[in-house]
This record gives C-alpha cells, structure tokens and sequence, in this order.
C-alpha cells in the first residue's frame, strides 16, 4: 500500500475540495490507491481489505503520537478490543482513498476510534468504521491504565479541553 500522510494543512489542501470536506474532522488523514489485488472476484475491494485500511488510519495515528510498539518506552500499550465497519458504498480499481482516524471517546484504560474512508473517485464516504482499543501491558498480560503521556497527547492531538 503506498500511503502518504495528509495529516498537515498544506497537503491536506492538494485533496479535491469534496474529499477535503469529508475528511476534514480527522486528524489523521492517510490517501492511498486501491490495488487490483484489493478486489475480489466480484470485481469490488474485498470487505477484508476495508480493515486492513482502517488499521492502517489507526496505526499511523499511534505513529504519530508515539504510541506505536517500536516508540513505546514502557510495555503498555493499546490493543483492538473490536472494531466495526459500516460499507457505504463499493471501491474497486483505479481508485484513490483518504483514510481518516480520529480518538473520540477517552477513557481510564480504554479509547475509541472513529476511521472513515473516502473514495476520491465517488467523491463519497466508502465506509466508517469504530474501534474500541484498551490499554494494556504486554508484559504482565493484562489490562492497564492508560499512560498520562498517552492521554495528554490525545487530548493536545484532538484538541480537547
């Protein structure tokens, strides 16, 4: 997947004026396109890989914060209790998506993410999805809190009061 981050105003003003709309209240914006291999044989992006695009929002936005496992200075870090995903309508090649991902619930030891996908040949939301992630110690293999660093990031990030 050849991801480019739109996560800056500047870059965020080369997308197509629709797409930028659809996108613009996530802070985390990644385009990609959308390979042929993504089909299936119904010749449509295959459900599969509307995860793997969702993951890939939020991974970047871990990235982003620090968060990521290479980043971490402790062994607490976040975990996919569940996520879900909402198709709007189909993607299939050539296409090129923007991946949107944002933190929208904050919680002790858990937060929720919300990731949207926009087809900029659709100039159309493709899909929404929502994940719940907790915090948790891979060490000790159990849930954590989540760090105050994490959490003030998240907060500055989202520019929450």
């Amino acid at each position: 997947m050849d991801i480019g981050d739109c996560s800056s105003a500047e870059k965020r003003s080369q997308l197509d004026p629709a797409v930028a709309a659809l996108v613009e209240d996530y802070r985390i914006v990644l385009n990609t396109l959308v390979a042929w291999g993504d089909m299936d044989a119904n010749s449509h992006v295959n459900n599969v890989m509307y995860f793997r695009y969702i993951e890939s929002g939020r991974i970047w936005y871990f990235h982003e914060l620090g968060f990521s496992r290479e980043q971490r200075q402790s062994s607490v870090g976040p975990i996919l209790a569940w996520a879900d995903c909402r198709f709007r309508i189909p993607l299939s090649f050539p296409d090129t998506i923007s991946i949107g991902a944002r933190i929208v619930d904050l919680q002790d030891d858990r937060f929720t993410m919300q990731t949207v996908i926009v087809s900029h040949a659709h100039k159309r939301v493709a899909a929404e999805g929502q994940q719940r992630l907790v915090s948790y110690d891979y060490d000790k293999n159990e849930k954590a809190p989540l760090p105050d660093s994490f959490r003030r990031r998240i907060e500055e990030f989202e520019k929450r009061e």
